[in-house]
């Protein structure tokens, strides 16, 4: 296998979210799934008060269907899941991703490290392109890296956190690593 990377630390956490908007300035996180390293993980979905885009609308929106918590209880959830040892979070498109987590925590201590992993610059590092990681692109890597990508449900922050979690550990080989 052509693929491989050494990971500089197994205290990681991956995170992936869902958002009203593309705009972190009117937006707001609708859910937030987030997997440790060794498979634990955490789900939750979000009351909210922004207007929504039309994408999010149709595409987002019909999937949401767990009870919504307020931004207190998911900062608590949050905090007691991430624990005290102030993990990495590494995240496909992290930029929006940990935008929309800061904004949740906005002034509030948060509980992992101050700066996160980009896993798309990650594959870009390796050589891979890093839009060919969505599993409809033609020129996704699953299949040659052994990955069924069908079964996961593409814009659900908890499927897309534990496929980044997969992903990951086929690339790094930490099979034994956990």
């Amino acid at each position: 296998m052509k693929y491989k990377f050494r990971p500089y630390s197994k205290n990681i956490i991956f995170l992936d979210t869902e958002f009203s908007s593309m705009d972190p300035y009117r937006g707001e996180i609708l859910s937030i799934g987030l997997v440790k390293l060794d498979g634990e993980e955490l789900y939750l979905e979000l009351e909210h008060h922004s207007e929504v885009d039309p994408w999010v609308k149709k595409n987002i929106l019909p999937t949401l269907t767990a009870p919504k918590i307020s931004c207190a209880e998911a900062i608590k959830k949050i905090s007691q899941f991430v624990g005290n040892k102030n993990p990495y979070l590494v995240s496909y498109v992290n930029q929006y991703d940990t935008i929309y987590l800061y904004k949740l925590f906005n002034n509030i201590k948060k509980p992992f490290f101050w700066l996160p992993i980009d896993f798309a610059s990650i594959l870009f590092g390796m050589g891979i392109d890093p839009e060919a990681y969505f599993p409809k692109d033609k020129k996704n890597f699953f299949k040659e890296i052994g990955i069924d990508a069908s079964k996961y449900k593409m814009h659900n922050a908890l499927d897309d956190a534990r496929l980044l979690r997969e992903v990951y550990l086929k690339l790094a080989f930490l099979k034994n690593y956990c």
